[in-house]
């Protein structure tokens, strides 16, 4: 039985969806009380980096542990660097790809790995190799005396049918594309590092993490606004509160172990596309087409080990539809950033 869900009406601003986004759970308070160490975000300025870290920073703080939170990044927007120091988080500007400049990063007992590189990935394959593989060597080689909590995605299952309930962690991978291909590397060279120097480490195979300015539900519902008719051959997804799969990530650094723990975050239900845009027409007063033939697999991910030891999802995806909706008709902000979720060559 799913539980009840605890979140009542959606946020009505950026700050209000970022608090949110960035509440952790008494549960996530306990767990950054027992682990000990400064926390460092590598790869900050992303989609989830910022709410992550200030979550991190939030929950170190009323667990009464003194520690740093750091991130780093590029910082091309110097807004998002701004905002995170007002919540406490430190940061550093750093070109990744640049050894010296990983040599020259302070010590920290705890990393959460967020760089990488998706969109883009087809037209410039090299970049996506480096960042996805040679970078989390050098980080590896790095932080190989630290607990490191690395994302990596459930692109590298490949697509599995709709219904045998998603990839399981135990399930041989299987990517398509080179991006897929190379976050397998990614992980792959994580391993190499965990079992060669003893660094403990969980490996985060997310799929997918939404809120209301990025993710498959307000493309949907993007669409469903403007009349566009939705694609249904990438029949179903699972989504996941992005506000739950920050917290599921930093507690996560509990249970790191040498070979690394591979762990699948993700939401509890196998969602059809066409029920979601189905939904989102009738939340919108829109009528909604569609086209395509829903094909008999796609990609989708199996959370439930996860459960037990980091929580089980409290954000239902009903309310998270009728948030997304709510949002669209006020006119929110968006990151302008479409998932591509539907894309099923594996180029992004």
């Amino acid at each position: 039985m799913n539980p009840t869900p605890v979140f009542g009406a959606g946020p009505c601003s950026i700050d209000e969806l970022e608090d949110m986004l960035s509440n952790p759970p008494e549960r996530l308070v306990s767990a950054l009380g027992t682990i000990r160490g400064d926390i460092m975000i590598l790869g900050v300025a992303g989609k989830m980096g910022p709410t992550l870290a200030r979550m991190a920073r939030r929950a170190s703080d009323a667990a009464g542990v003194a520690r740093r939170v750091i991130g780093v990044s590029r910082f091309s927007n110097h807004e998002h660097r701004t905002r995170l120091e007002s919540f406490g988080v430190e940061t550093i500007v750093a070109d990744l790809l640049d050894e010296q400049t990983v040599s020259q990063l302070p010590d920290a007992e705890n990393v959460v790995y967020m760089a990488g590189y998706k969109f883009g990935a087809a037209a410039n394959p090299s970049l996506t190799w480096a960042m996805n593989c040679y970078l989390p060597a050098l980080i590896a080689k790095r932080y190989q005396n630290s607990r490191i909590a690395a994302f990596s995605s459930g692109n590298v299952y490949g697509a599995v049918p709709l219904d045998g309930g998603g990839s399981r962690e135990t399930d041989p991978p299987n990517p398509v594309g080179e991006y897929a291909m190379s976050v397998l590397g990614r992980e792959r060279i994580f391993e190499h590092f965990s079992q060669t120097r003893g660094t403990p480490m969980t490996i985060l195979r997310l799929n997918y993490a939404v809120e209301l300015r990025y993710g498959v539900l307000i493309d949907l519902a993007l669409q469903v606004a403007r009349g566009e008719p939705i694609d249904v051959t990438m029949g179903a997804v699972n989504v996941i509160w992005q506000g739950e799969a920050n917290a599921m990530a930093l507690e996560s650094l509990a249970y790191a172990t040498t070979p690394p723990f591979v762990i699948n975050i993700a939401g509890p239900e196998v969602l059809r596309t066409r029920a979601l845009g189905e939904s989102l027409g009738r939340l919108l007063g829109k009528r909604v087409e569609f086209h395509g033939s829903e094909a008999g697999d796609a990609l989708l991910n199996n959370g439930q080990k996860a459960y037990p030891l980091l929580g089980y999802p409290h954000v239902t995806a009903d309310q998270m539809l009728t948030w997304t909706a709510d949002w669209v008709q006020r006119g929110g902000a968006t990151l302008q950033k479409p998932t591509h979720f539907h894309a099923r060559d594996g180029k992004f």
